[in-house]
């Protein structure tokens, strides 16, 4: 990843900012994304979180418990660094380094992979993740992108 595609994704985090998020909101982006998914064949599981709650959870057809695995290690990355699992990984990569070799966590707890993105609500901050898995992962954060794009023009 270029230093310019690093600074695509900052940008994605700073506008992809949201009013308010309660679980009515998680409903309708989980489905927003369950729809892009449906829209081009993709078998992924969907998952969106606000803290240690799971407000929404939909493995398509395809998919395996694997999927939910990934968004969870995906999901800690995001709790933990405040930003998307895709950019902590790339930023790492962009050192020489590997995610798994210099943060020193544990890779079957946590995992920088393109795919969870922060739920970021204005003037409170960081509140949760959502997540996709199931696709090569700069499809996965492309996705999420894409879903709370369409969710944000709602």
């Amino acid at each position: 990843m270029t230093a310019a595609d690093i600074a695509r994704l900052e940008e994605d985090e700073r506008r992809l900012v949201l009013g308010h998020f309660g679980n009515d909101d998680a409903w309708r982006l989980g489905n927003v994304l369950v729809d892009l998914a449906r829209e081009r064949g993709a078998a992924v599981t969907v998952g969106i979180r606000r803290g240690a709650q799971q407000l929404f959870h939909c493995a398509l057809p395809g998919t395996s418990a694997d999927n939910d695995a990934w968004i969870a290690r995906k999901c800690r990355v995001v709790e933990r660094y405040g930003e998307s699992s895709f950019l902590v990984g790339a930023r790492f990569r962009a050192k020489g380094r590997t995610f798994e070799e210099a943060s020193r966590l544990d890779p079957d707890r946590y995992a920088a992979h393109g795919g969870a993105f922060p739920l970021r609500v204005r003037g409170t901050g960081v509140i949760g993740a959502v997540a996709v898995s199931g696709l090569p992962q700069a499809e996965d954060h492309a996705l999420v992108v894409e879903g709370l794009e369409r969710f944000l023009e709602e």
